[in-house]
């Protein structure tokens, strides 16, 4: 298989005069990216970089990070993506970990890069506009000194990049993944989207992520035109859609549920419009969408393709299902690059499966091209995830008659209430049909008698109807779901916690942080 670096020389070889990559005002050809990135290969060797060492990156969305992953894939660096909202120890503790050898850093993460010790002791490159800061040196003098000529140093089994798990228990943990590795997983996200070459997306999603790491890469492989943001807001979103003709979005729920606010907030109804004709594609990931979000976004956008795509930074991809809307709830079948199984909570091994319509755990084979081998340097959590040749997720689901699989949330989510075992998602999805509801998050609390309580966690959309505890539960009574999983109490907050990727941080409700409402108060979503 191809290497990566290679990969991108194919498609400056095929369409060198189409648009690559645009930044506010940085528009640059698929030729004028090859210099760039040619000019940032010689300005980490500069720096003292080459095959297998590994570079530190927190940086926001913006076309030097874009420049900087290539750039790595060239070099054979293995680039280490971490949130730019990452705090000092947190850099500290991937620096270490890692064994990385410089840090690039842009004002989101000046502060906290300040006060890293260990960044210290490291070469500091600083990225765009910064103010007093005790960088080593800035990206401009990087690209200052004369391009390299951009013949790959790396090879298909050589890292790629590692990206840290989000650290919700624990330490985060290190996911190395190898060039052969991360283009199998762009090629499964370019078949498994449809997508065309020239294909344009929104580069939003963020590249110490797999969701925007597999945006950046399947825009390449179709000689398409990545557009940056830096950090998400939903007017400066809609306005990027409509003025650089975006064809596909790839996107976690909650960025989706933002964007239709923005534009019912703006007038445009709920209906296809102007600003967003040009988008064809619609692809979501990283936590379940539920059934209201999506009616919603196919009455707005009218997609020809609604992909729900579930996987995670070890395993890209699970299973894919490119008709979100004909099951809603559904995850799909496993991907073309995958197999994947639902074992008992309790498995001794990779062949106690359940029967169909049975709750358990989704594990995945291990063979899959797009499978990672290990941890770094954890074998504490290989010997927790990794059994038999398979990839114990820690989600739960099962598969329905058709062989369809629908996860219903984490093993540590697991309600566990009167002795019934209680998935959130399935009443969050049922909530989330109610006239007026914005967003909802299912949580089990301690409860003396129970063990622990079902609650429902409530925003409210602008304009909707006057939502109490009282018309929710009326509600739930209504619909099919059984009794033993209806909330026994409803809680309407500010906002529901999210993750910087949007994935509902539950542990945040049962500990109580989080801002409550009375029933009746302006509350939207």
């Amino acid at each position: 298989m191809l290497d990566l670096g290679t990969t991108f020389l194919q498609s400056v070889e095929r369409s060198p005069h189409a648009l690559a990559l645009v930044d506010s005002g940085v528009r640059l050809t698929y030729a004028q990216w090859h210099e760039q990135i040619g000019r940032t290969v010689a300005g980490l060797q500069r720096l003292g970089l080459g095959r297998g060492d590994r570079l530190l990156s927190v940086l926001q969305n913006r076309h030097q990070a874009a420049t900087l992953h290539w750039a790595c894939q060239f070099l054979g660096v293995v680039i280490v993506p971490l949130n730019w909202r990452a705090k000092a120890d947190e850099i500290d503790y991937c620096l270490a970990d890692a064994e990385a050898k410089a840090v690039f850093f842009d004002a989101s993460s000046e502060e906290a890069t300040r006060a890293s010790g260990g960044a210290r002791a490291l070469p500091r490159i600083g990225v765009g506009t910064l103010e007093g800061s005790d960088a080593t040196g800035d990206w401009e003098t990087l690209l200052a000194g004369p391009a390299s000529p951009l013949q790959t140093a790396a090879d298909a089994e050589d890292l790629s990049l590692m990206l840290y798990t989000s650290g919700t228990t624990g330490k985060p943990k290190g996911v190395p993944r190898r060039h052969r590795q991360e283009r199998a997983a762009a090629l499964a996200h370019v078949a498994q989207n449809l997508y065309r070459r020239g294909e344009r997306t929104l580069g939003v999603m963020p590249l110490y992520h797999t969701m925007g790491v597999r945006s950046l890469l399947a825009m390449a492989l179709v000689d398409g035109v990545f557009v940056c943001m830096p950090r998400f807001d939903t007017q400066e979103a809609l306005a990027l859609i409509e003025a650089e003709c975006l064809t596909c979005l790839y996107l976690v729920p909650t960025l989706y549920h933002d964007l239709l606010t923005q534009r019912e907030r703006a007038g445009h109804g709920s209906g296809p419009g102007p600003d967003i004709a040009s988008v064809k594609k619609l692809g979501f990931a990283g936590a379940p969408m539920h059934d209201a979000l999506l009616k919603r976004l196919q009455a707005a956008f009218e997609p020809e393709l609604f992909v729900n795509h579930y996987g995670s930074s070890e395993v890209y991809t699970f299973s894919i299902d490119q008709q979100a809307l004909d099951k809603p709830g559904s995850a799909g079948r496993a991907g073309i690059n995958t197999r994947l199984r639902v074992v008992r909570l309790d498995a001794s091994g990779v062949d106690d499966r359940v029967a169909p319509g049975v709750e358990g755990q989704i594990i995945a084979d291990l063979r899959g091209d797009e499978a990672f081998e290990g941890y770094w340097k954890r074998e504490d959590a290989n010997t927790k995830s990794l059994r038999s040749g398979w990839y114990f997720t820690g989600d739960t689901g099962y598969l329905d008659e058709d062989g369809d699989l629908f996860v219903t949330g984490r093993v540590d989510d697991m309600i566990i209430s009167g002795g019934e075992n209680i998935s959130p998602v399935d009443i969050e999805s049922v909530i989330s049909l109610c006239p007026g509801v914005g967003e909802v998050a299912v949580a089990g609390l301690s409860d003396e008698r129970w063990g622990q309580r079902v609650v429902a966690f409530v925003t409210t959309r602008d304009g909707g109807a006057p939502l109490d505890a009282h018309a929710l539960d009326a509600h739930c009574r209504s619909s099919d779901l059984p009794n033993f999983k209806r909330p026994r109490e409803y809680v309407f907050v500010a906002e529901i916690p999210k993750s910087p990727v949007g994935k509902v941080l539950r542990r945040k409700l049962v500990a109580g942080e989080y801002t409550p409402l009375p029933a009746g108060e302006d509350r939207s979503a």
